[in-house]
């Protein structure tokens, strides 16, 4: 064993035993610190300055309780998190999720991933992550906006355009955030838009954020594909999810060319052989908020809805060679890997955060499918916040086509710096290992040159 792999096995160990139970969490470092052995035999000054350790500790971690009034009168307790990882390449960046499975250390996966996501556009952003437990299924505007108001009463205190700037994630939206951004304003009497990404267009958002986390993911499976002389022209694609990322980039995959023929929710999977609707699917998932077997009733023709069942049971219908996973973490596992494969799938690329498992990872590599890690091909979103965060600094609105053009082109650059790398260090084809490195080294030598801080 190298050296470079024992130091890398020791500080994995002590990670495990300082968190304990964050599953997720240990996941996220296990994958990146796989790629890294290579880079510190050759960089061995990041072992001596303790890079890796400090790199998977939390600057800072923020618990908090929100309390809320629903309509009927009764006080109801979430608990809310903000990570701030690190801010070594600049202000903490990473959104915020509403979800009853957010816990300490799904937030703390996913600040960890942010810290190589955000390094991977090039911008000035550092890496953290927040949301709680709360869930805005069922709820009333009303009661979403009293939680959102009890959550920003103590969030305001840590966020700011050049100290922490949040943004969406699951189960917060443009209306959550609104109401995050009012709580904001009020307290503070600033009208400070740079403190939150993904608002309204008439108070201080970006054209092209809504789309950029889907639109991202695509570019980038793009430009795989193109490695091997392929292209989405023709190509049967699988989405999993239908909110914002899935949905996007089902519009993104059908406008160059292919047919998006599955979609899913947490009820079940949509199969829809002549592709899916993309104005129906927005018209029942984020107008209506209705489930996704509406959108079969009201399609109607060849579309079939599969209950309880995910996007990657229907593999088996028929040819596949792009697959999508956006909806969330570790939904897709080894035997949906090996049905892809066996469907002949060409790319896999993560719109979601960390959604393949690490057999499934496994499968694909070894099967050899091009294969696009989150922290690089969902990195859309994240850019795209900071070309709001741009905007508003300067007090000025770009156009849509703009906006897109600027997100193709850091989309461009992230595929590059991934591909380069993965030669660079004798992995040529390997996504994960050049999204790791590129990720890593960016952010690890600003951390040297910032001192021990």
């Amino acid at each position: 064993m190298t050296a470079s792999r024992t130091a890398i096995d020791d500080v994995y160990g002590q990670i495990l035993a300082r968190n304990p139970g964050e599953f997720e969490f240990h996941q996220a470092v296990r994958e990146v610190f796989g790629s890294l052995d290579r880079v510190l035999e050759r960089n061995p000054h990041y072992v001596q300055a303790s890079i890796l350790e400090r790199i998977c500790e939390p600057e800072r971690q923020i618990i908090f309780r929100v309390p809320w009034v629903d309509d009927a009168g009764r006080v109801q307790i979430n608990r809310g998190f903000r990570v701030q990882f690190n801010s070594a390449l600049g202000p903490y960046k990473g959104g915020l999720r509403f979800h009853p499975s957010v816990l300490l250390g799904t937030v703390k996966f996913l600040g960890f991933e942010q810290i190589f996501k955000n390094s991977l556009t090039g911008m000035p952003i550092g890496g953290g992550k927040g949301g709680s437990d709360f869930d805005p299924k069922g709820k009333s505007d009303a009661e979403v906006m009293r939680f959102c108001q009890s959550f920003m009463t103590e969030a305001y205190r840590h966020l700011g355009e050049y100290t922490d700037v949040p943004a969406g994630d699951i189960g917060v939206g443009a209306r959550e955030i609104g109401y995050l951004f009012g709580q904001y304003k009020r307290i503070t009497n600033q009208y400070e838009s740079g403190v939150l990404t993904g608002k309204g267009l008439t108070w201080g958002g970006s054209l092209v954020r809504t789309e950029a986390t889907g639109y991202g993911a695509v570019y980038f499976t793009q430009h795989m594909l193109e490695t091997r002389g392929r292209s989405f022209d023709g190509a049967r694609v699988l989405v999993s999810g239908s909110g914002n990322v899935a949905t996007y980039a089902i519009e993104k995959v059908h406008e160059l060319g292919g047919v998006v023929v599955g979609a899913s929710d947490s009820s079940g999977a949509v199969y829809d052989p002549d592709g899916i609707d993309v104005a129906l699917l927005r018209e029942v998932k984020e107008v209506r908020r209705d489930r996704i077997e509406q959108y079969v009733a009201e399609r109607g023709g060849r579309a079939e809805f599969v209950g309880g069942a995910t996007v990657w049971d229907l593999a088996g219908r028929g040819p596949v060679q792009v697959a999508l996973p956006c909806a969330t973490q570790n939904e897709l596992g080894e035997a949906h890997a090996r049905a892809l494969v066996a469907a002949g799938v060409i790319a896999v690329a993560e719109g979601a955060n960390m959604p393949t498992t690490p057999e499934a990872i496994t499968v694909l590599r070894e099967a050899g499918v091009l294969f696009g890690p989150g922290k690089a091909a969902n990195a859309g979103g994240v850019a795209t916040s900071a070309l709001e965060m741009q905007q508003n600094a300067s007090r000025d609105s770009w156009s849509f086509e703009h906006t897109e053009q600027r997100l193709a082109e850091i989309m461009a650059s992230i595929h590059e710096r991934c591909a380069t790398t993965a030669d660079e260090y004798g992995a040529p084809g390997d996504y994960v290992v050049g999204a790791n490195i590129a990720g890593f080294v960016r952010a690890a030598d600003a951390m040297l040159a910032l001192g021990v801080i």
